[in-house]
């Protein structure tokens, strides 16, 4: 088996989790692949994957929101660069399996794309409704899983606090801890403008978690719906099985006397060339057929 068949068997029975790491990747190693290709042919690297990030990144421009809707679902898989994806797919490992000790891969995915899209919200009415984002707006555009980590993060952290995880330097540290600090370096980082959209987008993501989280603590799931949704979208796209129907025509009293009568007639023929010659000297189909016969 080739690398590439094994990374298609690795995704097909991969969890949920497993394939959003591979899809992440798949992603960024495509742009950087094309960008090295671009680069090559217009003799220059610099800004030449910048128009294919530039359409599945979201805009802080609702006119341009409008041409690229799609934009809201592909930034959250699109990295600028190396760090930049390391650490959200370390994140996204880390958290991940946390998740999945207490609650559904279906539910992850849910979160993670809810989480994503609320992120993407927070960072549009901010641009587009507070002064301060709004006179820093330029070109500013939305990209990187962090807002659907954010997501997880808090959604598992709301439903299970007091979850333990050790961190070095510091030993045991509850999980309702780390996703307090998590949140408190966002909302610090917000002024400086370096990221803001980002760190806005991961306030945004961190919310929607944190929600999700108290209503599956309280018996709900505040993404079922969506969680059906993605199922019935999934069904139409998975691959179904082939089906062929035969009609059997009814056999009529005269084929099935004459049908058993022939049985019947090839079974007194093994049975007499037993007695001339014993059971070894029959074939393997002869005994089959006397062994068939001996069961009705």
């Amino acid at each position: 088996m080739s690398i590439v068949d094994e990374i298609k068997q690795s995704y097909k029975s991969g969890s949920t989790l497993t394939r959003l790491i591979y899809i992440n990747i798949g992603v960024f190693v495509s742009i950087r692949l094309i960008q090295l290709f671009l680069g090559m042919a217009t003799g220059s690297m610099a800004g030449a994957s910048y128009p294919l990030v530039h359409w599945l990144s979201v805009p802080s421009e609702p006119m341009e929101l409008l041409i690229k809707p799609w934009t809201l679902f592909t930034y959250m898989f699109v990295h600028e660069g190396f760090f930049h994806i390391l650490f959200n797919i370390l994140y996204l490992y880390w958290f991940g399996r946390l998740f999945l000790q207490y609650l559904m891969p279906k539910q992850m995915l849910s979160v993670y794309i809810l989480g994503g899209l609320s992120g993407a919200v927070l960072y549009l009415v901010a641009y587009n409704f507070i002064p301060l984002f709004v006179n820093n707006m330029g070109s500013s555009v939305l990209l990187g899983a962090s807002a659907s980590v954010m997501a997880i993060l808090f959604a598992i952290s709301r439903y299970a606090p007091n979850q333990q995880i050790h961190l070095m330097f510091f030993g045991p540290v509850q999980l309702k801890y780390i996703a307090l600090i998590a949140f408190v370096i966002d909302l610090i980082s917000i002024p400086s403008l370096e990221n803001a959209g980002g760190h806005l987008a991961h306030i945004g993501g961190a919310g929607f978690g944190y929600f999700y989280g108290a209503s599956i603590a309280n018996g709900k799931d505040l993404a079922k719906g969506f969680g059906r949704f993605m199922d019935s979208l999934s069904s139409v796209f998975s691959r179904k099985p082939k089906m062929r129907v035969k009609f059997k025509r009814p056999v009529s009293d005269l084929e099935y006397n004459t049908r058993k009568h022939n049985q019947q007639r090839e079974v007194d023929r093994i049975l007499e060339k037993i007695k001339a010659s014993g059971y070894d000297s029959l074939s393997k189909n002869e005994k089959k057929t006397l062994f068939d016969a001996s069961k009705k």
